[in-house]
């Protein structure tokens, strides 16, 4: 098994709790405060975004947090020595799009990624049918290529995902892009039952999870629970970032203990 699936496997949680946030929003510095405040609300993975111009997956709340890393001049390679400050303490994924790895250079992202001390890779705009040299080098690396499946994604795609996930794979739970909503699907545990059948690895859901309601929803059927736009809202409607920091923390323990 690799890193990530070991803390998996190592937890007595219901599910692990995944909070993301764009990396380097709304500066560096404030970016530190809030991934301080992951860990001290118990956060058991931190996904850390990558800003991209055109952020296809993403829903307004993360695209503007994008745009406002971008605009305080947040590169790759600010996010990959964010992840390498803090990657001997938690894991850390980062989610990615293949433009900017392609424009680093694909070896040597996943290089420079795997020296941060990061354990896997999400890259929403690249299929698994065109990954194959991309998962190679990763796994050359050590670090996971995560894998995504969606509620319309068909069983033969789910195999294909299946037979070349590891670390976990994201479970996306609605069509669309990411985004707090007010509620989870009704088709999310047979959506969850369909990929379950298929593999042993553990299974992440993401999109639209944005309570502790929906935590627990998510943890009655897979093994981790990611939340994003719900986070990057609170930090953006603070009056500073301390204040940010302790209502971050204050809701991840609340969501944390639905899951223990």
């Amino acid at each position: 098994m690799s890193r990530l699936e070991d803390v998996f496997a190592a937890s007595s949680k219901k599910a692990l709790l995944m909070p993301y946030t764009t990396g380097g929003y709304p500066g560096m510095h404030e970016c530190r405060h809030v991934m301080e405040s992951f860990i001290s609300g118990g956060a058991d993975m931190i996904e850390l975004g990558v800003p991209f111009s055109d952020p296809l997956a993403d829903g307004p709340v993360v695209q503007a947090s994008s745009q406002r890393a971008l605009e305080q001049g947040v590169t790759p390679d600010d996010v990959l020595t964010l992840a390498s400050e803090f990657s001997a303490r938690i894991p850390i994924v980062l989610m990615v799009y293949y433009n900017c790895v392609f424009a680093y250079g694909q070896d040597r992202f996943i290089e420079a990624a795997a020296a941060a001390g990061v354990n896997g890779l999400i890259v929403p705009d690249l299929p698994v049918d065109e990954a194959t040299e991309f998962m190679v080098s990763c796994r050359e690396r050590g670090v996971d290529p995560i894998l995504l499946v969606a509620p319309t994604s068909p069983d033969d795609r789910i195999d294909l995902i299946a037979e070349n996930a590891s670390g976990f794979i994201y479970c996306v739970s609605v069509t669309g892009v990411t985004g707090a909503r007010t509620s989870l699907s009704d088709q999310l545990p047979a959506f969850l039952e369909r990929v379950r059948a298929r593999t042993r690895v553990p299974l992440a859901v993401g999109f639209g999870v944005s309570t502790p309601e929906h935590a627990a929803e998510v943890a009655r059927h897979a093994d981790g629970v990611i939340i994003g736009s719900r986070l990057i809202s609170l930090v953006s409607d603070a009056q500073d970032i301390d204040i940010a920091g302790r209502a971050v923390e204050h809701f991840l323990k609340e969501v944390n203990e639905v899951l223990e």
